[in-house]
């Protein structure tokens, strides 16, 4: 029944990510990309003076939502995960290093679609008497469709993404985190699933005030962490670095060399390869990160879409890239165990999953690569269970009223644990079912509204 169960849900994801969703994603891109002409680009620096200009790590207190940093805190802490390790990693293994090429064409389209997924996300949010803030896919899709068609799509999307990221995809993230320390540290699953919960726990029953308190601190330091270790192996790889980078334009186009076969299907692999996996690293037209931008406290939804940016940013070009990097330049250059291609034994040697540890584990040593690669992974998987869990309690108290809040918590944490235990094929497989399926409602919603959210970039005179 398991197998059966497996077999079918792998050939809507296959059917999905292949065929719907790759274009659909891309049309969204380019449809905002066009319709803000080029707010990526235009709005670049403004976005970055607005994350950067005044950064600190003690964001005020807020009696309702969040500083417009800890916002983006937030859905960094979502979007930068373990797919930034491992799913870099498939796309180079699969693709070969040219999937980089796309993952960043992808990223640059993407940074528009985020950002009208932020302005319509501060457009269509409700503040309530008391102050609090309702926000997110669920209400402007409302505002796009009236009527029951409206609320069926609002009720999918808030089925799914609970679904999606607050029970199966918090239970993968947490997998990550057991296994890792494990196989580094020798600690049992059991037991880091024991302290996990009580940390999120402690976290979710504190309410949105106490998460922006902990992901306006935690997704700086996890960065900077990344960025120290992966820089130090790169400067110790200088000599290989220009290669790197001519590996990933020349291989962007010229697939065959390394991965093999003909050179049409090379390239399709290739592209696809880095666009899926860019769509789904940045989270860019997906419907989850709204949740956070709609309760940042700015002057303009304009504002907040230009932060929003900032993030694809950081997650792709910054986070994602230098990953790839460190992969490349170890793997993949005149030294690297993939150096030839796909060929002998080169595959029985490295995985998805290990890839980046096996290229630490060349510079470094293996046991101290393993180590870098575990307390990455942890504060990578552990950022993006906080977020995933505050978007679906959003989505739950959307269905069910602010009381079954505690109800999913208690469910929440429950996954987190079994994660640690023990995981399978099936509940990653379901885990990205329905984070496809959620994307389509989000993706009719923000092609309905182009009008709302290029009336905001008026308001603020940057159309």
């Amino acid at each position: 029944m398991s197998d059966t169960l497996l077999t079918i849900v792998q050939t809507i994801n296959s059917y999905l990510s292949d065929y719907i969703l790759f274009f659909l994603l891309i049309a969204v891109g380019l449809w905002y990309s066009f319709q803000t002409h080029f707010v990526q680009v235009r709005c670049f620096g403004e976005g970055m003076r607005r994350v950067f200009g005044n950064l600190t790590l003690r964001g005020k207190k807020h009696d309702s939502g969040m500083s417009s940093f800890q916002a983006l805190a937030t859905a960094i802490a979502a979007q930068v995960g373990t797919g930034n390790i491992v799913g870099a990693s498939g796309a180079i293994l699969t693709g070969g290093p040219g999937a980089i090429f796309w993952m960043w064409v992808i990223a640059f389209f993407g940074m528009a679609t985020i950002y009208a997924e932020a302005t319509l996300a501060q457009e269509t949010r409700i503040v309530e008497s008391d102050g609090s803030i309702k926000g997110g896919p669920v209400y402007y899709i409302t505002t796009a469709f009236k009527g029951t068609f409206g609320k069926f799509l609002a009720g999918f999307f808030a089925v799914a993404i609970t679904l999606a990221l607050g029970f199966f995809g918090c239970m993968v993230q947490s997998n990550s985190i057991g296994s890792t320390c494990q196989t580094a540290f020798g600690i049992p699953s059991w037991v880091t699933g024991i302290i996990l919960v009580i940390i999120c726990g402690f976290i979710f029953l504190g309410g949105i005030r106490r998460l922006a308190s902990v992901t306006e601190k935690l997704v700086p330091i996890m960065a900077s962490l990344f960025l120290l270790g992966g820089l130090a192996l790169l400067i110790l790889r200088i000599e290989y670095v220009p290669a790197t980078f001519g590996m990933i334009f020349r291989y962007a186009f010229q697939p065959q060399a390394i991965i093999g076969g003909a050179f049409g299907a090379a390239l399709k692999t290739a592209l696809t390869q880095g666009a899926k996996r860019g769509l789904f690293s940045n989270e860019a037209g997906m419907g989850s990160t709204p949740h956070a931008h709609a309760l940042a406290n700015v002057k303009t939804p304009h504002e907040q879409g230009c932060v929003a940016m900032i993030g694809v940013f950081i997650d792709t070009f910054v986070v994602l890239t230098l990953n790839a990097l460190i992969v490349i330049s170890t793997l993949y250059t005149s030294d690297g165990i993939l150096a030839n291609g796909y060929t002998g034994d080169a595959l029985t040697l490295v995985d998805k999953t290990n890839l980046t540890q096996t290229a630490f584990g060349t510079v470094f040593g293996e046991q101290p690569g393993a180590i870098f690669i575990a307390i990455t992974l942890f504060f990578f998987a552990f950022s993006t269970i906080l977020g995933w869990n505050l978007f679906g309690k959003i989505n739950v108290a959307y269905l069910f009223g602010e009381k079954s809040t505690k109800v999913y918590t208690v469910i929440a944490l429950l996954f987190i644990f079994l994660g640690t235990l023990a995981s399978n094929d099936l509940v990653w497989e379901l885990s990205d079912m329905f984070n496809n399926l959620m994307v389509i409602p989000n993706a009719l919603a923000l092609f309905a509204l182009t009008k709302v959210v290029t009336s905001a970039m008026r308001r603020a005179k940057k159309l």
